[in-house]
């Protein structure tokens, strides 16, 4: 069996999503913090993505999926299996940011001498004034980091992925602390283990192949010997367009992999080209 957390919150549905891509269905009872999967090798825990890197390294879960900022912040030993490129709303890397009222002073790190800031990511945010030499105050946050300032502390260093928040509420952003996208993180005696090791390879090698698979298409048609050429050129494939022969000598099926947004304007070229019966599908995974 294989232990692994998952985050509860902001990224449990994206989370859930991309398992599903990966082809593992999670099922869960709305107040269970237990959710089944189809796989009987998999025991899963939905907690707060903070808390997954210590119950990880201290071993009551062999994996889990975190951000790199709490992987950062927790200061455990832990093992990387792999970087997902994935968040709530984009798939930019989520930012840690330091920000301050639009008419405040602070223009640098530096000036944040002797002032207060609050953050959730205490143990980041102390490493990085002292590698600007900077001696400041630095409180843990509960939530609603963004409006306490000014009157309660003189910045912030905040999560986020757009910058909007911070916009509305009237801050400017002065410098970037830390860039997270989610980690597949292993307890590093789980992952000497060769079963677990290669379960957890297994899983990140499926939500890699997921996540490639995010906007792009297949598309496959039939097209006569004598304009192959023309119509390959058409295509942006990924390395090489798979091409097979069929009951007539004369034509042949190609088959390719390339983004949505391409497809829309490339058919009717390919129409004109000389291509037949062409079929668009989805993708679940691409796996290179």
């Amino acid at each position: 069996m294989l232990k692994i957390g998952l985050p509860k919150g902001s990224l449990q549905e994206a989370t859930f999503g991309l398992f599903r891509r990966a082809g593992y269905i999670f099922r869960m009872d709305s107040r269970s913090y237990y959710p089944q999967c189809d796989d009987a090798e998999i025991a899963a825990t939905l907690l707060r993505a903070q808390e997954i890197p210590r119950y990880v390294a201290e071993g009551v879960l062999d994996a889990g999926l975190t951000g790199y900022d709490n992987v950062m912040d927790s200061g455990a030993a832990l093992v990387e299996v792999a970087e997902l490129v994935y968040s709530k709303a984009t798939s930019c890397p989520y930012r840690w940011v330091l920000a301050v009222p639009e008419d405040s002073p602070v223009r640098s790190p530096r000036d944040l001498e002797g002032k207060r800031i609050a953050t959730e990511l205490v143990n980041v945010t102390r490493r990085y004034l002292e590698r600007h030499g900077v001696q400041a105050t630095v409180e843990f946050s509960w939530g609603a980091t963004e409006v306490k300032t000014p009157h309660l502390v003189d910045a912030i260093v905040e999560g986020t992925e757009t910058g909007s928040t911070l916009r509305a509420h009237r801050l400017r952003i002065v410098d970037t602390l830390l860039e997270s996208t989610p980690r597949w993180i292993a307890n590093p005696a789980a992952h000497g283990d060769a079963w677990k090791r290669e379960k957890m390879e297994n899983i990140a090698l499926l939500l890699n192949g997921a996540l490639d698979a995010e906007g792009m298409v297949g598309l496959k048609m039939n097209v006569a010997r004598a304009r192959l050429q023309s119509v390959i050129d058409l295509l942006p494939a990924m390395k090489r367009p798979t091409i097979s022969g069929l009951a007539d000598e004369e034509w042949v099926a190609v088959e390719t992999v390339l983004p949505e947004r391409t497809v829309r304007d490339l058919i009717p070229q390919l129409k004109r080209a000389g291509a037949e019966g062409l079929v668009e599908y989805p993708l679940n995974k691409v796996i290179p």
